[in-house]
């Protein structure tokens, strides 16, 4: 069964991109656009496997990318500050609609 031309289009626009992770190279195809993000992220999680393999013992480097692995996880589901900005400003605007209506069903 043939790739329909839709797939076809999206894997010609694709880029090949050699990473490495914990010492293993893996070839990738991405987004033209989002080679960045990917580098940059490859970045944060080899500087990590190195930061846990300096603090913590570990049996071999699958430990240690199961480590980085749990904290990058745990760090995508964490609420950004603008989320928290956000979710701060929504309570105090709810807040002072609170005294408002009183204030107003008051007269």
């Amino acid at each position: 069964m043939p790739f329909p031309i839709k797939y076809l289009k999206y894997m010609s626009e694709l880029i090949p991109v050699n990473i490495i992770i914990a010492d293993r190279s893996y070839r990738l195809k991405i987004q033209p656009e989002d080679e960045e993000i990917v580098r940059k992220t490859l970045k944060t999680i080899n500087e990590k496997i190195i930061e846990f393999k300096t603090n913590f013992s570990g049996k071999d480097m699958q430990d240690y990318v199961s480590m980085v692995l749990l904290w990058y996880a745990t760090e995508q589901k964490k609420p950004t500050p603008e989320q928290t900005s956000q979710t701060n400003s929504t309570a105090k605007i709810n807040r002072i609609e609170e005294i408002l209506d009183k204030a107003l069903k008051a007269h």
